[in-house]
């Protein structure tokens, strides 16, 4: 994912809220969301080439989901697949702390990534090396640490509380994640990439005909333990794809 927005316990009737895109090339191979073949417990969108995933949620209520943090200077091309990192979380039984305690911070390439279970809701980043237990409220995090005030990251996290409103709704969270405009150079942050692909990736709904947003995901878990989660696949140039919509109550233990 490039953008995730998230409500976390800022509403009476959905403790979760979760508005994303997933920015990637084209050209790489991805399944659409839906419970996993060989992880029957999992609901996610799938990476073709490396087995992982993005973000997810499992029949149990746990919720994963991921970022790279972009700086070119510290990628490696040959570090395991970040998406690992998510779909482990979210076919595994270990604790937020115990699975986080286990991660090996240098094996892979910068990350951000959140992980739910329906009590608590942790950030972390192989980056900073820390990890925040969530306080209710609104966050969002891009290719950089959680709440830094990149452009679409601020204009996203207001839209989001604005959205609360009108749920169950969720025209307003679809409306956000399509937002297109790019953002003033003087506001862009420097990241160690070309003005124009930063001019490119400042705004939440990329295009372009090689990258750009592959699928925008609306999850909401609800008080009673429903979860709803709606992905819109997107086409090369932000034509609409295909629509999933996913809802189930939770298999509390």
């Amino acid at each position: 994912m490039c953008l995730i927005l998230v409500a976390w316990q800022a509403h009476p009737d959905y403790p979760l809220v979760v508005a994303a895109n997933r920015d990637e090339f084209f050209a790489r191979r991805t399944a659409g969301a839906g419970f996993w073949g060989d992880a029957p417990n999992i609901l996610a969108g799938r990476d073709l080439e490396a087995g992982g995933t993005w973000l997810g949620i499992s029949r149990d209520g746990r919720f994963a989901a991921l970022t790279n943090y972009r700086d070119p200077s510290r990628h490696r091309e040959n570090a395991p697949s970040r998406g690992r990192l998510v779909a482990d979380f979210l076919a595994g039984a270990m604790g937020i702390d115990a699975y986080l305690d286990g991660l090996d911070p240098v094996a892979c390439n910068g990350f951000n990534l959140l992980l739910g279970d329906g009590r608590r809701l942790v950030a972390y980043s192989n980056v900073a090396r820390e990890r925040h237990e969530l306080a209710p409220g609104i966050y969002g995090l891009s290719n950089a640490l959680l709440d830094t005030p990149w452009p679409k990251v601020g204009a996203g996290k207001s839209a989001l509380a604005a959205a609360l409103a009108a749920l169950p709704d969720e025209t307003a969270l679809f409306r956000l994640l399509r937002d297109d405009q790019p953002h003033p150079d003087e506001t862009l942050p420097v990241t160690g990439v070309s003005l124009e692909w930063e001019r490119l990736l400042s705004a939440a709904f990329i295009r372009s005909p090689d990258y750009g947003t592959r699928c925008s995901t609306v999850l909401k878990l609800g008080a009673g333990g429903t979860v709803s989660f709606d992905e819109q696949t997107w086409l090369p140039g932000g034509a609409a794809g295909e629509r999933r919509r996913f809802s189930f109550a939770l298999e509390r233990t």
